[in-house]
């Protein structure tokens, strides 16, 4: 069996199965096999009931000591009856499990298995597993994968097809030199697929994991090698001078650019008037100010006759820049058009109509800027903004609607510049790590959940005095199986505790995008007073009068993500704060947030992040936009990241061209 082979020819899968594996953009059986576990469970040896910890999935071997109740709540059908060994008795959950009132009988005893949760005062192990003994002992010790699934499919199925795709998976010939595979102490691709889905043991998984990391790292370098030397030294094939139009805006700006910032200014400016093509990436913080930069670099391409565009991630976003930068542009004679999906036909086709005849100078937008119909004059500069949230091919579609376009890249990812100069190779790095100086720190603090009469009576106090505020909440609506807080809930709950006169709307990704940009634009224009939202708002707008950021279970967000939430506040005169709400008793979770209330600085965040995470999590974060590795954490496994890069690096003319053919259909999937 190829990898390239269709995944119907898996013994056990069917049209129908190869339907639901579709959704899940597994339709080889590489792509069966690359479909990584997302976590493995390990079965340890049960504990007495009084051992049991919240929060943990742990086995107990008790007996049934009462008669199984069947009750119904919400639409779902709740098993309930407490198990009881020496130590102690629990209660033990199921949801829509009515057949298990005829197995659960009063005096047996089994093994169950699941995660202890708090209900009220007393630990609940909801959802356990029943096993017998003898099952359970099989199962000791060992990693058993659990995959990300879709509705229809089990993890056993997956196990299955995985198992059967292995066994009869040809070897081939490793794509990597052997030099390379010595060097970095590798195993085979072969053996990391068979082991990273069914280890032996956590070392053997660890040393699978090591290979296939190291593949993703050296495919994207690869990739980036290609891009590199085809853009080496382009010659600027535009005529720019700094303006007196640009300098009277430098010096018009209410407030003195930071260092980082006049440092930035400087290598924006000297590439657009230099020998070569700018392609530059301009990291920095949240709020660092880099959106003045891009202003000015539009401003620069403008005034010497030629078109810019910015893309912003999103619509509100889009509109912001394009009210921002019309008032700061038109009284100098530059005209600015706005062009987003939402806009109708007719409006659309007249932006294009001025954008082809150059009755514009500086065009904003989302995505609707790559489109086809979109035809430019005299394009010489293209900014992304928020880079990863876009992937490469967007980025070079915007490229390719002129010639030899400069090409700013912003992003406020707080990743090292070291690891910066690797991920964005085929650009040159600027980098801002101060905030402007009038910028006030954000007030943080992290709080338990009975905290939240007080931080509700402190929003109340800061929408009176005028200001507005942001409540974060993990879910859209409730769950029967996960504990926490949601939008739909908590925005009835926030309307009873408020004053009346308190505006609260709800924001969420399952609206239409519609109904998200008009709740924003309110918000913005501060017709509501308090806004509670998923993640959505992350890479949202800038509302200068926002102050308080409070965010629910927060031990369930990533830090880095955690540090984006707050930078949506901070960005006006008025002090702001932010408060982490912890759900949770686990230490870990205190000890990750603790580095949220300590610093603002998103690059200590992001390395203090790193050093908490041990090689049990082996699975990191999920990177977003272009650097959506599937196992590959840049943080975590930066060493890794550089040895890849090296390796692509030094490769010999003839092994690159052999890679290149090798990876070249897969090398597509790097970039998503």
């Amino acid at each position: 069996m190829q990898q390239s082979d269709s995944v119907e020819s898996v013994k056990g899968i069917g049209e129908k199965t190869a339907q639901m594996l579709a959704k899940l953009e597994i339709f080889t059986v590489g792509d069966l096999l690359h479909h990584y576990p997302r976590d493995y469970e390990v079965y340890e040896l049960p504990v007495p009931i009084a051992n049991l910890r919240e929060g943990s999935v742990m086995a107990i071997e008790a007996g049934i000591a009462t008669f199984a109740e069947v009750k119904r709540m919400k639409g779902l059908t709740v098993v309930s009856c407490n198990a009881q060994d020496m130590s102690g008795t629990i209660r033990l959950t199921w949801f829509n499990q009515v057949y298990l009132k005829n197995v659960l009988k009063r005096g047996t005893h089994y093994i169950f298995r699941g995660r202890i949760v708090r209900k009220g005062a007393a630990l609940v192990m909801d959802q356990p597993k029943i096993y017998k003994k003898e099952e359970y002992r099989i199962l000791l010790h060992v990693l058993q994968p659990i995959y990300p699934l879709t509705a229809g499919l089990t993890n056993r199925a997956l196990q299955k097809a995985a198992n059967q795709a292995l066994c009869l998976l040809e070897a081939g010939e490793d794509y990597l030199p052997k030099r390379i595979v010595k060097q970095n102490k590798l195993i085979s691709q072969k053996a990391a697929l068979g082991e990273i889905h069914f280890p032996k043991s956590m070392e053997t998984m660890l040393d699978a994991r090591k290979r296939l990391v190291f593949d993703e790292f050296f495919r994207f370098a690869v990739c980036l090698r290609k891009q590199k030397e085809s853009r080496l030294l382009e010659k600027n094939h535009f005529l720019i001078k700094e303006t007196e139009t640009c300098r009277q805006f430098l010096q018009s700006l209410p407030y003195q650019l930071t260092a980082g910032q006049e440092e930035a200014l400087k290598d924006i400016r000297k590439d657009m008037t230099g020998e070569y093509t700018m392609n530059r990436l301009l990291q920095g913080d949240v709020g660092s100010g880099k959106t003045v930069l891009a202003e000015y670099a539009l401003l620069l391409a403008a005034t010497n006759g030629y078109q810019g565009c910015i893309m912003a991630p999103t619509e509100v976003l889009a509109r912001q820049h394009y009210e921002s930068m019309r008032a700061a542009f038109e009284p100098l004679g530059v005209r600015v058009e706005l062009l987003v999906g939402s806009m109708g036909a007719a409006a659309k086709k007249a932006a294009c109509a001025r954008i082809a005849g150059h009755e514009a100078d500086v065009v904003i937008g989302t995505h609707a800027l790559i489109q086809e119909k979109v035809l430019y004059d005299k394009l010489a500069l293209v900014i992304t903004d928020e880079q990863h949230r876009f992937g490469v091919r967007q980025r070079e579609s915007l490229a390719g609607k002129g010639e030899y376009v400069h090409v700013l890249v912003m992003s406020a990812t707080p990743i090292p510049r070291t690891l910066a100069i690797v991920l964005y190779g085929d650009l040159d790095v600027s980098l801002i790590k101060e905030l402007p100086a009038e910028r006030l720190p954000i007030k943080n603090c992290v709080v338990g959940t009975s905290y939240r009469p007080t931080a509700f009576r402190f929003i109340a106090k800061q929408v009176q005095e005028g200001r507005q505020a942001y409540v974060i909440c993990p879910m859209v609506e409730q769950s029967e199986e996960i504990e926490a807080e949601n939008v739909t809930e908590y925005t009835r709950r926030l309307r009873e505790e408020l004053p009346e006169q308190v505006t609260v709307e709800a924001l969420h990704g399952k609206q239409k995008a519609v109904l998200k940009n008009d709740l924003m634009e309110q918000f913005a224009q501060g017709k509501i007073q308090v806004l509670v939202s998923t993640t959505v708002v992350e890479v949202g707008v800038n509302v200068p009068n926002a102050t308080v950021m409070m965010i629910e279970d927060a031990e369930r967000f990533g830090l880095a993500q955690l540090h984006q939430l707050r930078g949506r506040v901070g960005r006006g005169a008025h002090q702001s704060y932010c408060i982490f709400v912890n759900g949770s008793q686990d230490e870990k979770a205190r000890e990750r947030l603790e580095i949220m209330n300590r610093s603002n600085d998103g690059f200590y965040i992001a390395g203090e992040d790193l050093k908490l995470r041990g090689p049990g999590d082996v699975f990191g974060v999920r990177q977003s936009g272009e650097m959506q590795f599937e196992l590959a954490d840049i943080y975590r496994d930066a060493d890794m990241l550089t040895a890849a890069n090296a390796a692509a690096e030094g490769l010999t003319q003839e092994e690159y061209l052999h890679v290149c053919s090798e990876i070249g259909i897969k090398s597509e999937k790097v970039f998503h």
